[in-house]
């Protein structure tokens, strides 16, 4: 397994075909993880799965599966997963930087989490620091940003975790559950970044 960073709770490395196997395709089909983003809005098919996994080939977007380390000796639910000697890696969730616009030198940031018994410890904020260092020091970004629904207090934590500044508001961003909410926009400069 390609590992690109590693603490040591989690392993972060690019998603690949294989990340497609297992609970993936269902988080797009659960509602509580698809509650502030747009991929609960119509069904995802193994066709789109393909379609996301060839477009990411072709661009220079960079997601990276989250793969959370278990004890081998731990029972997990009976199921197996991809491992070394020491651990189980489950793949817990996705982070991304996309729309990467190298002119600019700016990256947008968005993450998806399906295991929801890793939700609210953490695993979000410490695979973020991975990428947004590798952002800043490898790719040569400036900027980092990400936009979020003003009701989503997990992701407005993360950010504010990573030292992200709140920019603004776009009045009625998003229209979530019947009705239209505001989205909070959130960056970081790369001489803002302490991590």
């Amino acid at each position: 397994m390609i590992k690109l960073y590693e603490t040591d709770r989690l392993i972060v490395r690019p998603f690949t075909e294989e990340d497609m196997q297992g609970n993936y395709q269902q988080w797009f089909h659960d509602p509580n993880v698809t509650r502030y983003n747009s991929h609960g809005l119509f069904p995802y098919t193994k066709n789109q799965m393909q379609a996301f996994l060839v477009r990411l080939e072709s661009s220079s977007d960079i997601v990276w599966a989250v793969m959370a380390k278990e004890a081998r000796s731990a029972s997990i639910k009976n199921k197996t997963y991809p491992s070394d000697d020491k651990y189980f890696h489950r793949h817990i969730g996705n982070v991304s930087l996309q729309n990467i616009n190298w002119i600019n030198r700016s990256a947008e940031f968005a993450t998806i989490f399906g295991e929801k018994e890793y939700w609210g410890k953490g695993y979000c904020t410490e695979a973020a620091k991975l990428l947004f260092e590798h952002g800043f020091k490898k790719l040569g970004l400036h900027r980092i940003w990400t936009g979020t629904a003003k009701t989503n207090t997990g992701m407005i934590e993360v950010a504010k975790k990573l030292g992200m500044t709140r920019e603004g508001i776009f009045r009625d961003g998003t229209f979530l559950y019947g009705k239209f909410i505001n989205v909070c926009a959130y960056g970081i400069l790369e001489d803002e970044w302490r991590f």
